[in-house]
């Protein structure tokens, strides 16, 4: 049975900034202030990206003070990385590209 790809997830590491945010915190948990840092992006515009991630479930928060420190989730990235390659898998046990239904 093939596991299902979520494509809230998708949608959210697709973006060149978000995929950037996922890569730097796969290192470490950082808060706003060194997202911003890091990526050279506005405040405004982090926090966008940083709530589709956190509801896609990438991220998770955690407060500290007057900070928001976010983290990874990597089981989220192993659900999707073990969905497309049960897909690759699939695609590869029944030789798809021969497979074809008349029109």
């Amino acid at each position: 049975m093939l596991m299902s790809v979520d494509p809230d997830v998708i949608r959210a590491v697709s973006d060149p900034l978000r995929l950037r945010i996922v890569t730097l915190l796969a290192r470490e948990t950082l808060c706003t202030t060194h997202l911003m840092s890091e990526t050279g992006a506005r405040q405004t515009n982090l926090s966008n990206h940083l709530r589709i991630l956190r509801e896609a479930g990438v991220v998770d928060t955690e407060p500290c003070g007057r900070f928001t420190y976010y983290r990874l989730r990597p089981q989220t990235l192993e659900s999707l990385s073990g969905a497309l390659a049960e897909l690759a898998r699939t695609a590869r046990s029944t030789d798809a590209a021969r497979n074809r239904r008349p029109c």
